[in-house]
């Protein structure tokens, strides 16, 4: 087992160097903090993405372009009060 640095805490962290490729993911045992493998050669640990926030950010522009969309189809269906059409 090799042992690498967590960069939220300082704590060691043990990976098993012959089973550990660049992506991994795994979590501190002292701190808890979500984190991947960034090199090899020596073992290099990164913050992992939170794939959750991701998601969440993902969802939420998601729902405001169907709101912008909304807005734009009400906007085209309204006719002018007098009748007249601008051509």
């Amino acid at each position: 087992m090799a042992m690498a640095i967590c960069p939220a805490c300082d704590a060691e962290v043990e990976v098993d160097e012959l089973d550990a490729d660049v992506g991994d993911e795994l979590s501190c045992p002292e701190c808890g903090q979500s984190l991947v493998v960034n090199g090899t050669d020596p073992i290099e640990l990164d913050f992992a993405d939170d794939e959750d926030e991701e998601e969440d950010d993902d969802e939420d522009e998601a729902e405001e372009v169907e709101e912008d969309d909304a807005d734009l189809d009400e906007e085209e269906d309204e006719e002018p009060e007098d009748g007249d059409w601008d051509e």
